[in-house]
């Protein structure tokens, strides 16, 4: 412990009590100044909140309340990594916990992006410090040395873009704006095999010089003003929200999904996704590595992100939760990182075993309480709230009139 965490004089952790935490919110330009307060039961914010971070990522760390006051969440497992998060999680994953867990609310669209695999991420994360880019520099990709598989499960109407269409879609929406420009994508994708096609669409696309881009949209927006085509009214407001950018052309590469409540998407390493708007929880492998293609401010590194895309179309597929037991569904998914659960006891209660060490609770909805059932402790919990709870409590019981995310780790 000397060394990593000067500032604390940690005693011996306890593991078995189940603790709330205190997370960090983000405030990003596309967030919601009601959605997050509103689960909070707080009054609209004055500026945007998009993310409400619950984990031990460097880039946003919970506060664990203890006995002895508050704890950053790893130092709270450095002290005693077994007892919270688990030997099974200790011996995959090293001393660290494995998943970080959001709310997202986006009243603007976010960048068009995907994720790196393990591989991709630990060597860009090794090359990028290996050039002396500092890890909170603007142009950063990688952030740190994990994949992010991640999964967003809507909590209200959410629309996002995710994967490429066929390349047989692709080119019959890029066809019928009869522009000029696009003829010489159209012409190298045609009778390629399919992924392929759709590099060369994509690619293609997305380097086209800026004023041929530019011609490009103008005749979508124009093509948008005279039907009802939802993709193409997509474009006109992206092209309004992002002017010349390329990256306002996603909803003819890639297909538009509308979640209802309830339904999840899982995002591989590797697929081309945006989310538009709407509130979700999110859960990924801890990671921050994110790789920007358009329709942001942020740094854009088309050519890595060209170089960990995979070039696979077809339809995205809706996840729906599976019944696991009474007053719990999960949604499967086949991350190792994480698993997520839904908890709703219906005004009576459940009774809930650690499956594989370490939960994160998070409150969506309504008031109740955790109860640690080999010790009696009760911990209420409302809307917005959330608790850890180590992998030594084993079990606990959720009871009230609410309505619970349960995170945890996923199977090997």
């Amino acid at each position: 412990m000397a060394g990593r965490f000067p500032r604390w004089d940690l005693p011996r952790v306890d593991p078995h009590p189940i603790h709330p935490l205190r997370n960090e919110v983000k405030r990003y330009a596309w967030g919601s100044r009601r959605a997050l307060a509103a689960l909070r039961g707080e009054r609209p914010s004055p500026e945007p909140e998009a993310e409400l971070w619950m984990g031990a990522h460097p880039g946003g760390v919970s506060r664990v309340a203890t006995p002895a006051g508050e704890v950053p969440l790893d130092a709270f497992i450095a002290a005693d990594p077994e007892g919270v998060l688990g030997p099974e999680v200790v011996r995959r994953f090293g001393a660290r916990l494995p998943f970080l867990l959001k709310v997202l609310a986006a009243e603007r669209p976010l960048s068009i992006q995907a994720h790196p695999e393990a591989e991709q991420a630990r060597a860009g994360f090794a090359r990028e410090n290996a050039a002396g880019i500092p890890l909170d520099a603007p142009q950063r990709s990688y952030r740190d040395a994990s994949a992010k598989p991640e999964l967003i499960c809507a909590l209200s109407p959410f629309e996002a873009l995710i994967r490429f269409r066929t390349q047989g879609d692709v080119a019959a929406r890029l066809a019928a704006l009869q522009a000029p420009e696009l003829e010489g994508l159209l012409r190298a994708a045609r009778g390629a095999e399919p992924s392929a096609a759709l590099r060369a669409l994509f690619e293609g696309w997305m380097r086209l010089p800026p004023a041929q881009q530019g011609e490009v949209l103008a005749r979508a927006v124009r093509c948008a003003g005279r039907g009802d085509d939802p993709e193409l009214a997509w474009v006109a407001r992206l092209a309004q929200a992002y002017p010349g950018d390329a990256g306002a052309l996603a909803p003819l590469f890639l297909n538009r999904v509308v979640l209802a409540p309830g339904e999840a998407l899982f995002l591989p390493p590797g697929e081309l996704h945006a989310y538009l708007e709407g509130v979700g929880v999110e859960i990924m492998g801890s990671s921050d590595n994110v790789l920007r293609g358009g329709l942001t401010p942020k740094h854009v590194d088309l050519a890595e992100l060209l170089r960990v895309l995979h070039w696979r179309g077809g339809p995205p597929i809706v996840t729906t939760p599976e019944k696991v037991g009474a007053g719990e569904v999960r949604y499967r998914t086949p991350a190792r990182e994480f698993e997520l659960s839904r908890i709703e006891p219906r005004g009576g209660h459940v009774d809930v075993h650690t499956r594989r060490g370490v939960e994160v609770l998070l409150c969506c909805e309504g008031r109740g309480e955790v109860a640690h059932l080999a010790t009696g402790q009760r911990v209420a919990i409302g809307s917005g709230g959330s608790l850890l709870v180590p992998a030594a409590a084993t079990a606990y019981r959720v009871s009230g009139d609410l309505a619970l995310y349960r995170a945890g780790v996923g199977a090997a």
